[in-house]
């Protein structure tokens, strides 16, 4: 792998390292004082924090990243401000939102947090400070049911609108062994499908809102770090230096698109006509063919990107390890 992948979602590289020292960590006492929320701070420089997740909630664009900062937009980007109330300080990874209204952020110590005001103030409901066993994704099918995915094969589901969530044990993978994949990216397709893009070349599949589970082979053993179903049934699935599938029979065979890029690739989006990608290294990436082909960019300035979203008039928003992308500034 390398080194630069890790330029991605920059806190998971700790994790990682620390996964990896768990037996030492065993042998040592437990904290005499257990982690409490912290919430975020209001700042100045909200705008400039690194964003990880960005959806629209209505007319709204709300995005997520480092500090538990939310930022929220009532003009197509033009101009953003942060949320007033987010109860944690914590990196937030990913939002979902049911309508304008109910919405939902994870992130690390497996949070999850709730708005029914469009994303001005936010409540817990999930917090695990026993473990920091981060959620990377989240994506609700209406204000009741909704799914959390993180590391190591976590998968939470909730019926109720996140007032109680369970824990759906994944099985095991068709090559044995235990289901242990970090799963990095969920999205649905029209027919009501949630697919997760995953490492190790995984994608996976549920039909029932989470419930059950299914891999499916897509041939590559790097990881998937967005996906997405176009409005026509394709499945598109992108990662690490690059690499980008696409499934035109609805997840059954998959076969290598070439992107026109060598970095990583961290977010895709359907807008009008056309597939956006973005990536490290400034890379912009675009199909006029629902993802038969591709042409690419690169920023001047080489920013990392990691989400976008399309405001009216298909106009895109970008965001990246520095916040958010000014139009034009390149």
């Amino acid at each position: 792998m390398q080194n630069k992948s890790f330029n991605f979602r920059r806190p998971l590289v700790a994790l990682l390292f620390a996964a990896a020292c768990l037996p030492a960590l065993a042998q040592m006492p437990a904290a005499p004082v257990p982690l409490q929320a912290q919430p975020a701070r209001q700042s100045a420089s909200a705008t400039l924090a690194p964003m990880l997740g960005a959806t629209t909630a209505g007319k709204r664009i709300v995005a997520v990243g480092d500090y538990g900062i939310a930022l929220l937009s009532d003009d197509d980007g033009k101009h953003f401000r942060q949320a007033g109330k987010m109860p944690v300080s914590s990196t937030l990874t990913a939002v979902s939102f049911a309508d304008e209204k109910n919405g939902w952020a994870v992130g690390h110590w497996g949070a999850i947090v709730h708005t029914t005001d469009g994303g001005e103030t936010w409540s817990i409901q999930r917090l695990d400070t026993q473990e920091d066993r981060p959620l990377f994704a989240v994506h609700f099918f209406n204000a009741e049911e909704g799914v959390a995915v993180g590391l190591w094969s976590l998968v939470l589901r909730t019926r109720d609108g996140g007032k109680t969530w369970e824990t759906v044990t994944l099985p095991a993978p068709p090559e044995g062994g235990r289901a242990d994949r970090n799963l990095f990216a969920t999205f649905a397709s029209p027919k009501g499908s949630l697919f997760v893009a995953a490492e190790r070349g995984a994608v996976l599949r549920s039909d029932d809102k989470g419930q059950t589970w299914q891999y499916l082979n897509t041939g590559y053993k790097g990881s998937f770090w967005s996906g997405l179903a176009l409005h026509d049934g394709t499945l598109l699935v992108a990662g690490l230096r690059g690499s980008l599938y696409r499934s035109s029979d609805d997840g059954k065979s998959w076969h290598a698109v070439d992107s026109g890029s060598k970095s990583s690739l961290t977010n895709l989006l359907e807008v009008g006509a056309r597939v956006v990608g973005v990536g490290l290294d400034g890379v912009e990436i675009e199909s006029r063919d629902a993802g038969a082909s591709f042409t690419g960019l690169q920023r001047d300035d080489r920013v990392s990107m990691t989400a976008l979203v399309a405001g009216s008039g298909n106009g895109l928003v970008r965001f990246s390890r520095r916040g958010v992308l000014a139009e034009g500034k390149h």
